[in-house]
């Protein structure tokens, strides 16, 4: 009996092995999920178009403030480098003695001319009056009559001469041309300087411009009016506008000049050497987070899910930054479906589980 019973349990065995084997072989692995995820699609928005330039600081007009009288010694310098001055204001003076001498002395030779010039046309008008009578000669008619002409006009000389040194007098003071900054100055108080002499130099109104630098293809996308962003040495931004792009280009460097009209601002200096950006309209950019790209070997990475839970590995070219997000300029289209939170552990072809709500930042499984 009990052999008997042991040799149906083989039996039995015998049959149930191949079976449980051919079950086991049957069945299809599962995959088990290595990271739980979150995911996103790309979505489009109008972006702004900006072109990166640099540039220097130049003033927008600058005056060059000179002395018109010779020889005279500088008797005063009321401003310096630095000083805002109005226009009219007196910048300097030069020593007036000399000028107010010999105005003087004109308008003594111009009331002795006109008292000349008076008695002279007395003289005329008499010897009009006997020119009917014949109780004199013609000749001393004339004589007369040339006389008063000869008075009047040296009164109209010394009245000129008198006008020129009243000029003169008014040039001994230097005036400001116009409202601004003094950029430079050479006057020295004592120096006898030349007519002509440059003594100060004036930034008009204290406006700055940016001349940037632009290939030719670049300046073809700047137009007259649009807006610039200028940055401070100390990171601020300076609203400017484009007054007028250059009609040439530069043969050595290829690049050409697109001059911008900046407002007063106290972190902006003639010379400086800033950068800043134009404004040359918008257009559809594909942005994704900045969470969902993977920086590996230098190059730019996400993962798009597939629809077996699985993930591949794109290479993608980004762009700009804006509103928290990043633009994608090439190799992921906006249809596909890309990992968010945990993309920076996985490789391609992982099998991941996809949650509607963000995680906690995940952590690489234990291998």
């Amino acid at each position: 009996m009990k052999i008997t019973s042991l040799k149906s349990l083989f039996a039995l065995l015998v049959i149930a092995v191949p079976l449980a084997v051919s079950s086991a072989v049957s069945a299809p692995p599962v995959a088990k999920p290595s990271l739980t995820v979150t995911v996103e699609k790309p979505r489009t928005a109008d972006l702004p178009l900006r072109l990166n330039a640099r540039g220097n600081l130049v003033a927008w007009q600058e005056a060059i403030i000179g002395t018109e009288v010779n020889g005279l010694r500088l008797l005063r310098v009321n401003v310096n480098v630095g000083d805002v001055v109005k226009r009219g204001q007196v910048l300097a003076e030069f020593s007036s003695e000399m000028i107010t001498a010999e105005l003087a002395q004109t308008q003594a030779q111009l009331t002795e001319a006109e008292a000349e010039a008076a008695n002279a046309a007395a003289n005329g008008d008499r010897a009009r009056g006997l020119r009917a009578s014949g109780a004199i000669t013609a000749q001393l008619i004339n004589q007369y009559l040339t006389a008063e002409q000869t008075a009047k006009a040296r009164v109209e000389a010394y009245r000129a001469a008198e006008r020129v040194q009243k000029l003169r007098l008014a040039q001994t003071r230097v005036l400001a041309p116009d409202s601004g900054v003094i950029s430079a100055r050479t006057a020295t108080v004592g120096a006898v300087v030349p007519a002509g002499m440059e003594l100060f130099r004036l930034i008009r109104q204290g406006r700055l411009e940016w001349r940037a630098e632009l290939t030719a293809a670049e300046m073809a996308r700047v137009k007259a009016g649009a807006l610039t962003t200028v940055q401070t040495p100390a990171g601020n931004p300076v609203i400017g506008k484009v007054r007028v792009v250059a009609p040439t280009v530069d043969a050595l460097t290829r690049t050409g000049l697109v001059f911008v009209d900046l407002p007063v601002h106290p972190g902006l200096k003639a010379g400086m050497f800033v950068s800043g950006e134009f404004d040359v309209g918008s257009a559809t950019a594909l942005l994704v987070s900045p969470q969902a790209v993977v920086v590996r070997d230098g190059f730019n990475y996400v993962f798009r899910l597939g629809t077996d839970n699985k993930v591949s590995q794109i290479k993608v070219t980004i762009g700009r930054r804006s509103e928290g997000k990043i633009e994608v300029v090439a190799g992921l289209g906006a249809e596909a479906t890309i990992v968010v939170s945990g993309a920076g552990f996985l490789n391609d072809g992982d099998t991941v589980k996809v949650v509607s709500t963000p995680t906690a930042p995940a952590t690489k499984p234990a291998l």
